[in-house]
């Protein structure tokens, strides 16, 4: 269905390839998973399988790209658009209506699609992916999850050939990425759908690739069965890194096969106890008391009643519009309460203001480049260091920290979102707030990616900085938050710390504690320090 022939790629402003002598051919009715390091290529070979690259994004190609026979070099992308569906990482890059049922409707629209097959797509698919009750819905109220069912919605209704997906499941909280997961699952099996998945958050997915194709700039891009890939790659989902501590053989990828271990393991560990993750606390930075908030007639933050102590590091979860992310905005002045009180050291953010607002409180909104604003790294970073009244190379200094390999002149809008996401933290952590927040933090970033974010907000909270995430990440909360927040329909239904929370929770509980359960283990590591005690 789709092949790769002695493709080689390099961007205009850069002086080395990004992929480089690339054969891979991907059958029809397959789901291929691409992995990769943040900034790897992943996007760019996704891009080539229409020809968005380099038609629109420009640079160099020798080799050719074809896709059930066209070829990217003959055929102009808008040739793809019957042939090939295209999710990318910001789905609100791709939106051109204004309204759900609008979006669905628009792809086919342009395909000159029969009005009577029209409505019966957009009831098919809004069944598919659970969207019935937004079909009237604006898509600027939607949450960051609800907007990334829609792009892939909207996609879907063309009834594509290939499928290809850019971090679909990044912005979805546990339950709706298993059903978007599984409705993709069932196009493939039962429709013969050829999807390309790019994915970060392996241990989500693994299960349903029937193929890896791994992008390493380092070395050849080449494609193999998942279990031969997770054997010797870095980047692998918690359950193959938990064998791999265990010393498990054959290696597990899901769950499921990581229980048939999971006793012996469980033996070997009865006299030790996961670390508990505590932070002693001097004073309450954050106070929130009976705080309402409503868009219009949507009640979307209901009683909310919370005390936050300097040197926290908390995990706001739940589903997609739970509140998490209108609660942030609320910390931060952006939205005024409906009623109920909120106070940041003291003081009503509402009533902050420029420099006294960025040195009180810092929020990395969902979309990094809501913060962006300058046409080069350097000069965002010079931006910061004038606004904060930070010592010149501050910023830059601090984006260094949290990533590599980016040139100080790259435009930020260029930069992968993983980069981006660095970029927008290290603007934030220049003015030094007591208070920090942050929505879906690991968005488009790979796993050592992750855990340099990880290390990062540990050394924050040691300095009595406080950290709120808005997360559907749960191996983050597992390795970061001392305390976890969920929240459903605008209310919290539970607070309390890390380990009881995520480890008596079904839905939210990450793999170790899936594994290990009942005992109270969430992260590799954990288990890791306690068998290295046992030596």
């Amino acid at each position: 269905m789709i092949k790769f022939e002695n493709v080689t790629f390099k961007y205009s402003d850069t002086n080395f390839a990004i992929l480089e002598n690339v054969n891979l051919t991907i059958p029809a009715g397959e789901l291929v998973l691409v992995v990769g390091k943040t900034g790897s290529g992943k996007s760019t070979l996704l891009g080539l399988i229409n020809g968005l690259v380099p038609n629109f994004t420009g640079g160099d190609l020798t080799g050719d790209v074809s896709v059930n026979g066209r070829s990217i070099r003959e055929f102009p992308p808008r040739d793809f658009a019957d042939l090939v569906g295209v999710v990318r990482q910001d789905p609100r890059a791709s939106f051109v209506t204004d309204l759900v049922e609008d979006e669905l409707a628009y792809g086919m629209e342009q395909l000159g699609i029969a009005p009577s097959t029209m409505r019966r797509r957009v009831e098919e698919v809004l069944d598919l992916l659970g969207l019935a009750e937004l079909r009237n819905r604006s898509l600027a109220t939607l949450s960051g999850g609800q907007r990334q069912r829609v792009a892939i919605a909207s996609v879907l209704t063309t009834n594509p050939k290939v499928l290809v997906l850019d971090e679909p499941t990044s912005a979805l909280d546990p339950s709706a990425a298993e059903e978007v997961l599984a409705a993709i699952q069932r196009l493939v099996h039962d429709l013969g759908l050829t999807v390309v998945l790019a994915e970060h958050r392996l241990e989500r997915v693994v299960q349903y690739a029937d193929r890896v194709i791994v992008v390493d700039r380092e070395a050849e891009v080449y494609a193999d069965r998942p279990a031969q890939v997770f054997a010797s790659s870095l980047l692998a989902p918690p359950v193959v890194e938990l064998g791999r501590t265990a010393g498990w053989s054959p290696l597990p990828l899901t769950v499921r096969d990581a229980r048939k271990f999971a006793d012996e393991l469980r033996t070997r560990l009865e006299k030790s106890k996961p670390r508990i993750r505590v932070n002693v606390a001097t004073k309450t930075l954050v106070s929130v008391e009976n705080l309402n908030f409503n868009y219009g007639n949507l009640r979307a933050l209901r009683h909310i009643d919370l005390d936050i102590s300097d040197g926290e590091i908390v995990a706001l979860m739940g589903r997609n519009g739970s509140g998490k992310s209108t609660l942030l905005s609320q910390l931060v002045g952006l939205l005024e309460p409906t009623s109920g009180k909120i106070l940041v050291n003291g003081k009503n953010p509402l009533t902050l203001k420029g420099k006294s607002l960025i040195e009180s409180v810092g929020l990395v909104p969902q979309e990094p480049t809501d913060l962006l604003i300058a046409d080069s790294v350097i000069n965002e970073c010079i931006a910061s260091d004038s606004d904060s009244g930070a010592v010149p190379g501050t910023t830059f200094n601090i984006f260094e920290q949290l990533t590599t390999d980016v040139s100080e002149n790259s435009h930020p809008r260029d930069l992968s979102e993983g980069e981006k996401l660095s970029l927008a933290l290290a603007v934030v952590l220049a003015a030094k707030p007591p208070l920090i927040l942050l929505d879906e933090p690991t968005r488009g970033l790979d796993y050592a990616a992750k855990r340099q974010l990880v290390s990062s907000l540990q050394k924050l909270g040691k300095k009595n900085h406080t950290i709120i995430l808005a997360t559907h990440d749960v191996e983050l909360a597992a390795e970061v938050a001392t305390r976890v927040i969920l929240l459903a329909d605008g209310e919290i239904v539970t607070d309390g710390p890390v380990n009881e929370v995520l480890s008596s929770s079904p839905m939210f509980s990450p793999q170790v504690s899936k594994v290990m359960s009942p005992a109270n283990w969430l992260t590799v590591s954990d288990v890791a320090f306690a068998l290295e005690d046992l030596r």
